[in-house]
């Protein structure tokens, strides 16, 4: 059997969008409550009757969160745009090499609007 299991993370941060056409709101810098999903699957141990302990997604978020909580995105993202988009590829590079089986990414700016990425 398998699985896939999704844990849920918030954080704070600002940002400013560079090359939006003038006058566009989000030229400012502004501010966003930020939602995480990380999203894992594999197969589930018959012994333990499941495929990865949420502690692990956790602790594989830990350093992510410290790094772009309270922060301005546009520091942190110094050679990119820092758009969901860029952030969700961003977060996938510093947590796939820790938490096996990542298959999505997902970044939410506000409540209706996220992004969604399943690496290249």
């Amino acid at each position: 059997m398998r699985a896939r299991l999704f844990h849920e993370f918030r954080f704070e941060a600002a940002h400013q969008l560079p090359k939006v056409p003038i006058g566009h709101k989000c030229a400012q810098l502004h501010g966003h409550s930020y939602r995480v999903e990380l999203a894992v699957a594999g197969a589930v141990d018959e012994s333990t009757g499941w495929y990865i302990d949420f502690a692990d997604i956790e602790a594989a978020w830990a350093p992510v969160h410290a790094q772009l909580d309270h922060c301005v995105l546009n520091e942190i993202l110094t050679e990119e745009k820092p758009t969901s988009e860029v952030l969700a590829r961003w977060i996938w590079a510093r947590v796939a090499p820790k938490l096996a089986g990542l298959v999505r990414v997902i970044v939410a700016e506000t409540n209706d609007s996220r992004c969604e990425y399943e690496g290249d």
